[in-house]
């Protein structure tokens, strides 16, 4: 149905089927387990190889709806158990080095091609096979924090098996080691940008979890979750170098046609991105390709048409800036909650192409009619997939044109990695290092704001706002958490960030997701506070989320694999 590497769900026994079969029957090669000495003879034998990773635990598309109901950004049908702390140590299970043992077993086994080709002819699945095994280690790093580093294939007794966790910082270095490799292997080609990875991803990866772990270990830095001898410049500088790297590329820049009340919007609703100068990385899908790959379902046109109980929260409302490049808080512009309109008014512009609006295009017929969201505002929480916990109806990813709107076999592409992070990797890492400057900004915020046609962020003039996220933080810092959370919501990124700021405490502990005003709508069948707004998780969470700060940024240890392995030791709290 799709064409994401249309081969990316081949299992290695498939693929060996394909190479390794012989034409008598009675001569072919035993298929139930990989054997390099007649595997790996050619290119072609590893590129289809490193196929198998081109997978959807790697490569996740854009959900339905976004990716951040995992934090204080979106707010879905029921209560995250990670935010409420209501998560309880997990019995049975493994860590997931399945990726590893297999990435392992290709990095010590690849050279069996050597001498027979030249290596320019296969550096690239060399540079992806690295590329891959930093990502699939940083996705546990995320999770579990120590881990153990592996670099052999290991069998089912192997000694290394049995090893105890490599500290977090040790890890973070092999991991960013590995995108080094990858990047000096990787094609620098741009390339279509949804085939095979290239340099410049391998990049923006480094740079992503270089400022991960730099604010880990900054923010971390005294509770259980700390690193001894803590290093967070050093990661800092590997963000701002990788980042630096990607943009003097000269290949990518901000998807901007001068249209700021449509730009940001139409951005998430391309059908095709290959030439888009913004996206490093996206997700093709084609129905004449392939169906039975185990994954077709792709509807997010269908499903974003109605809220499905899905929505924004107010307090991702409230980051908006006014157009006056100011906070809503004692501004003028700022026109009040009393319809959704209305406090949309003055407003940066993404904050609408991100929330629909009543009189907003709903929907687009083939023959060229329409109608507008006030059709689901009007009969909002009519039935579950009208309902909107919040009001804030998400449109962000949204095409309105029916001709696109499928049930299963939609051919809505996803945008996986874009050249907007890495400004915003770059800006951050420079302002932790406090070596930023009104040129890095211009360079980066000011691309980001222009495309809505906001005011730049100028470092000598930022408005006081007493609402600030961080108020222990510099004004700065807050205005650059601030635009990242705008530019980047519903993109999976906030539990991250909440994560490695250690931000818990201020965004998430004893406190409940919000909506606008309740008056504004017919039908209610979420609480309400003391002001009228809409309180979904009241009665679910009455004192607030319970998330415990000692224990809930990372997941617990299966106890199987403890049993297992008694070097292992369980995370803080568990």
């Amino acid at each position: 149905m799709k064409k994401f590497l249309y081969i990316s769900s081949i299992l290695v026994g498939g693929c060996l089927a394909l190479i390794s079969c012989n034409d008598d029957f009675l001569e072919r090669k035993l298929l139930d387990k990989v054997q390099a000495n007649m595997y790996f003879e050619k290119p072609l034998d590893l590129e289809i190889y490193m196929n198998q990773f081109y997978s959807n635990a790697l490569f996740p598309k854009y959900q339905n709806h976004g990716n951040d109901f995992d934090s204080d950004n979106e707010v879905g049908a029921t209560v995250d158990t990670r935010l409420q702390g209501t998560r309880t140590v997990v019995t049975t299970g493994t860590i997931g080095f399945g990726n590893v043992r297999s990435l392992n077993y290709f990095l010590n086994n690849y050279k069996k091609v050597e001498g027979k080709h030249d290596f320019n002819t296969y550096k690239q699945y060399v540079g992806e096979a690295y590329y891959f095994k930093a990502v699939t280690y940083f996705n546990l790093l995320k999770v579990y924090g120590d881990i153990p580093w592996l670099d052999k294939d290991l069998g089912t007794t192997s000694p290394e098996l049995f090893s105890p966790r490599t500290p977090r910082n040790i890890v973070a270095d092999r991991i960013i080691g590995c995108l080094d490799t990858a990047a000096m292997y990787l094609s620098a080609d741009r390339t279509n940008g949804y085939s095979r990875i290239n340099k410049w991803m391998a990049l923006l990866m480094q740079s992503r979890v270089a400022l991960y772990e730099g604010s880990w270990q900054k923010y971390h830095n005294g509770t259980v979750f700390g690193v001894t001898n803590a290093n967070p410049e050093k990661y800092f500088e590997i963000a701002v170098k990788a980042s630096e790297a990607v943009m003097a590329s000269g290949l990518y820049t901000i998807y901007n046609t001068g249209k700021p009340t449509m730009d940001y919007f139409d951005l998430f609703t391309r059908r095709d991105y290959t030439n888009n100068p913004e996206v490093l990385f996206w997700r093709r899908y084609d129905n004449q390709l392939s169906r039975g790959d185990g994954d077709f379902t792709n509807d997010r046109n269908f499903r974003m048409s109605q809220p499905s109980g899905k929505s924004i929260t107010k307090e991702m409302t409230d980051q908006y800036l006014c157009t006056d490049g100011k906070a809503i808080t004692g501004n003028s512009l700022f026109q009040g909650y009393a319809t959704i309109n209305k406090e949309f008014e003055n407003r940066d512009p993404r904050l609408r192409q991100t929330v629909a609006t009543p009189d907003q295009v709903w929907k687009i017929a083939a023959n060229g009619t329409s109608q507008n969201w006030s059709v689901i505002y009007n009969t909002l929480n009519g039935n579950a997939d009208l309902n909107a916990p919040s009001g804030y109806i998400i449109q962000k990813g949204y095409d309105p044109h029916v001709i696109y709107h499928v049930q299963q076999y939609e051919e809505t592409p996803s945008i996986l990695f874009r050249y907007a992070e890495v400004l915003l990797n770059y800006v951050e890492a420079k302002a932790e290092l406090g070596s930023i400057t009104q040129t890095d900004i211009d360079k980066t915020i000011k691309l980001l704001r222009a495309r809505a046609g906001m005011p730049n962020l100028l470092m000598g003039s930022i408005a006081n706002d007493p609402k600030w996220d961080f108020p222990s933080l510099s004004p700065l810092l807050n205005e650059i958490r601030r635009e990242r959370r705008v530019e980047l919501v519903g993109e999976g990124f906030r539990w991250d960030d909440i994560a490695r700021w250690a931000a818990a405490d201020e965004l998430i502990v004893g406190k409940r997701p919000k909506g606008f005003l309740a008056s504004q709508i017919v039908k209610n069948p979420f609480p309400v506070d003391q002001d009228g707004f809409l309180d979904p998780f009241q009665k679910a969470v009455p004192i607030g989320y319970g998330f415990k700060l000692d224990r809930d940024y990372l997941n617990s240890i299966p106890e199987s694999e403890i049993v297992l392995n008694n070097k292992l030791k369980q995370n803080p709290g568990w």
